[in-house]
């Protein structure tokens, strides 16, 4: 991959900013305690770090990654060296690429949440970019000694010397937003990619699977963490391969790079938005500040825990163990001022630097918690980012709970946030699999959610609408399996969520039966339909389109191999469910056929369209516990266009009552039929045939969706119907 650099530094207007400091630093070698991190210069490299209670800094410079010693070793004084809590050294006659990393020394007092080591080599929490050493143990990092020939370390970066040639973010609005969410690792792995080997896992095999992307109607990929993690961070002889262990929270991770060289990293990072960018694809990164891979007491020290470990963690009663509202060992404290300061600087450089275009937030209610691990109402955190000028028009999505119990979903602090919907997720799926009491659930969660969200007078697509994520069973396991199989983890299946809502169809796992497998498609094609017939932003992870498989592991976190890659040759084994895929999303792109939402609320939203409800007879949904039946017609004037959605969840055929079609629309076309072969089963309306009768016989487990447009003809005449609230008939 190649991409052009430029040589030059700092222009006029910064020299001018920093020559009296400069030549301060230049003088005695002192530097300045800001920026933070490793700045370069036109005669050398500012370094500066925080570290609260240490008594003594190291800086370590190292000729090469190979090197297992430090070529030169520059002690820090406090008289010199030091302003506040903040360490800082200029030294001249070093650049861009020159690899180091820093020594603390201080008091080792767990109990009062202190914990120095000056044999730990560390990381800086503001490098850019990270330098692997090819005999890298998790378990040297942990052990007592010196680990400096096998410790991770940073890399000098002047990062404003690519050539963005012009890049500029697509901004798609929400309404025109389908969120595809993938792992970098995993989606191009699998030697069936079609991928060169060298690039199979990386930025640059993303790059070549963009046609792909674009074919399938994707404008915007939400890649599973891209942060710098720990690969090791997993059971023995197994590999972390999703990245939520972060511990860098500005350098991409190096083992994406197809080129082997510690800078390569950082202009393929760039090439891969810049060619989505132009491709007309929005870049959203999955961002864990939550916690890191230093884990508990008993795991390693590669950063934060060595430098300030008592500003950095949310420390237990005690201060010697780590509060854990993860699940993974300890919890960022995100709403210290230190770390405020890091997370708001680290999405800043992502948006400036980087060009993405905006950030899901892994257990983002841990955002909200203070130093003591108690939900604050007006988190400080949380608003600093919303209000942020650099962040202003990125896409902010919210994971609205943490592992500790505080469910957020309808009520996260904010105004502009977005969130994951995991009532929709629930809720579909409980309707597609049969269960009782699924009805009014599943018409809220179609309508936006307005009993979540409706109160906050937030907009319709701030709720995002998924059935699977990375987290759980892919969309074909969940109607093939009944149960979990997580073996392949060796945690003894005891990993992962037990709470599946899923049905295996009458076999569990793999089928030779073909009404089995028909079954199993129809299903999956019901889910689909709801999802992107559903007022919301719809998101879906990657290989849902062509039935991937994780054989029943739904927490495959440490699977990099068959279970856990795409497999490329399932295009063409369910070429069906991927056309049907794509087919659902171009009606949905198509000028958003449910509605126009553009600056409206939900609550606006809502009155402004006519959604009657109905269950097999109109009018007359049938919301009793057995019922597994649901109906709507959506008239949307703006749109000129009139859908009938019927909705049978039972286990034999219904026939439904259709609703007259006024003179002011054409017949009735029949674009989808989940229980039809393809590629009857959904079609565009120019296509799709034509139907007049008063009834419709939806066949079990199947979903129906007829579309009426008005007729140009009698549209100068059309008086619209006067509106009621979506919901007004499942309120009563």
């Amino acid at each position: 991959m190649s991409s052009r650099r430029k040589k030059t530094y700092l222009n006029i207007e910064d020299q001018s900013r920093h020559l009296s400091t400069l030549k301060m630093a230049f003088q005695k070698g002192a530097g300045q305690s800001f920026p933070l991190g490793a700045t370069v210069y036109p005669y050398g490299v500012n370094f500066s770090i925080f570290s609260k209670h240490s008594k003594r800094a190291e800086l370590l410079l190292f000729d090469s990654i190979e090197e297992t010693t430090p070529s030169q070793k520059f002690d820090l004084t406090p008289e010199r060296n030091r302003s506040y809590h903040y360490w800082h050294i200029f030294i001249p006659g070093i650049k861009e690429g020159q690899i180091y990393a820093w020594r603390m020394h201080g008091p080792y007092h767990p109990k009062e949440g202190l914990r120095f080591d000056g044999e730990k080599v560390l990381l800086d929490p503001y490098g850019k970019c990270i330098a692997v050493p090819p005999k890298r143990s998790r378990s040297d990092a942990g052990a007592p000694g010196d680990n400096s020939a096998t410790a991770f370390k940073n890399v000098v970066v002047h990062s404003k010397s690519y050539d963005w040639e012009g890049d500029t973010p697509p901004r798609h609005s929400l309404s025109q937003t389908i969120i595809y969410e993938m792992n970098v690792g995993t989606f191009t792995s699998n030697p069936n990619s079609g991928v060169a080997q060298e690039k199979r896992g990386t930025y640059a095999g993303v790059i070549e699977k963009i046609p792909y992307l674009k074919d399938l109607g994707i404008t915007a990929v939400e890649l599973l963490p891209v942060f710098a993690f720990d690969p090791e961070d997993a059971p023995t002889g197994l590999h972390n391969v999703w990245g939520y262990q972060p511990y860098a929270f500005f350098a991409p991770h190096p083992q994406y790079a197809s080129q082997k060289a510690p800078l390569a990293v950082l202009d393929e990072f760039r090439s891969m938005v810049k060619a989505l960018h132009r491709a007309n694809i929005e870049v959203i990164l999955d961002v864990v500040f939550n916690h890191t891979t230093e884990g508990s007491m008993h795991g390693p020290t590669l950063c934060f825990r060595g430098l300030a470990n008592e500003t950095y963690y949310i420390l237990g009663s005690d201060k010697s163990t780590y509060a854990d509202f993860t699940g993974c060992g300890n919890t960022f404290n995100a709403n210290e001022s230190i770390v405020r300061r890091l997370i708001i600087d680290s999405l800043r450089y992502w948006v400036e630097e980087m060009h993405v275009d905006g950030f899901r937030f892994d257990l983002a209610s841990i955002l909200s918690r203070d130093e003591s691990g108690t939900p604050m109402a007006h988190p400080p955190t949380i608003w600093d980012i919303e209000s942020d000028p650099v962040l202003a028009n990125v896409k902010l999505f919210a994971e609205a709970w943490d592992a500790a119990g505080l469910y957020q979903v309808g009520h996260f602090p904010g105004d502009s946030w977005n969130e994951w919907n995991g009532r929709f997720r629930d809720d579909v799926r409980s309707f597609i699999k049969g269960d009782d009491n699924s009805i009014r659930s599943l018409a809220y969660r179609m309508t936006g959610s307005p009993d979540i969200y409706e109160h906050e007078e937030r907009n319709p697509e701030q709720s995002v609408n998924f059935i699977t994520c990375h987290d759980g069973f892919t969309l074909n396991d969940l109607v093939s399996y009944n149960e979990k199989h997580n073996e392949a983890n060796e945690e003894n299946n005891r990993d992962g969520s037990n709470n599946n809502i899923s049905w295996n169809c009458g076999v569990e796992g793999p089928s030779e039966d073909p009404s089995i497998e028909t079954l199993r498609n129809r299903q999956i094609k019901n889910f689909l339909t709801i999802l992107f017939f559903s007022v919301g932003t719809p998101m879906i992870v990657a290989g849902d389109e062509v039935r991937r498989t994780q054989q029943g592991n739904n927490n495959t976190y440490c699977q990099d191999g068959d279970i856990g890659s795409f497999d490329w040759s399932l295009l063409n084994k369910h070429a069906d469910i991927y056309r049907f895929t794509k087919e659902l999303i171009n009606f949905r792109l198509d000028r958003s056929h449910l509605c126009d939402t553009y600056n409206k609320t939900l609550r606006e939203l809502m009155m402004e369209n006519t959604i009657q409800w109905h269950g097999v007879q109109l009018n007359s949904p049938d919301l009793s516990p057995h019922s597994h039946a649901l109906a709507v017609t959506v008239r949307n004037i703006d749109e000129k266009i009139l859908i009938h959605m019927m909705m049978n969840s039972y286990w034999e055929p219904l026939e439904f009552q259709i609703p007259i079609s006024t003179n002011s629309y054409t017949p009735w076309h029949r674009c989808v039929d989940t229980f039809l072969d393809s590629p009857q089963d959904i079609l565009p309306w120019k296509d799709a045939p034509a139907f007049d009768q008063e009834n419709y016989l939806v066949q079990a487990r199947s979903i129906v969706i007829l579309v009426s447009k008005m007729d140009e003809e009698m549209a100068p005449n059309h008086k619209p119907e006067q509106s009621m609230h979506p919901l007004h008939v499942m309120s009563t």
